[in-house]
């Protein structure tokens, strides 16, 4: 069996903006806490946010990660929450035509036009043209180890 040092944090946000974040780990008690860092990461309210420790439906069983609650847990999220603003910011920036895009209290603007992650999500899978390479939804994982 494989050495179960790595674990896993999986972030998905579906076409209507609500989002589910798995966990290689089990409970520990926290998940309002990561629940609510995805939320303040992503603009969005954390009752958008479902956490699901020990994810065996999108991890399996026997995966080889290690399910021990993990204090690097928190840092994950924040790693997979800056991939999904990353694509986020990339598809804003085709979908307004413009790279000037801020940041601004849950939405890309660019002038007068703003788009939340929700608009984001909805357009990454398959309201709007992806940039070439780009593949389709928005999502991220990170794998870590501590």
């Amino acid at each position: 069996m494989a050495d179960e040092a790595y674990r896993a944090v999986f972030l998905r946000i579906h076409p209507t903006g609500k989002m589910v974040l798995s966990l290689t780990t089990r409970a520990d008690g926290n998940e309002p806490g990561y629940a609510q860092l995805v939320a303040d990461e992503l603009g969005v309210p954390a009752l958008d946010v479902k956490v699901v420790p020990a994810d065996e439906n999108r991890f399996g069983s026997g995966h080889g990660y290690n399910e021990t609650p993990s204090p690097g847990t928190p840092a994950a999220i924040t790693a997979a929450t800056g991939k999904i603003l990353a694509k986020a910011k990339l598809l804003a920036g085709v979908d307004l035509g413009t790279d000037e895009l801020e940041w601004d209290n849950g939405a890309f603007v660019a002038g007068d036009q703003a788009r939340t992650i929700a608009d984001l999500a909805l357009y990454a899978h398959g309201t709007g043209a992806l940039p070439p390479g780009v593949e389709g939804g928005l999502d991220a994982q990170t794998v870590y180890r501590d």
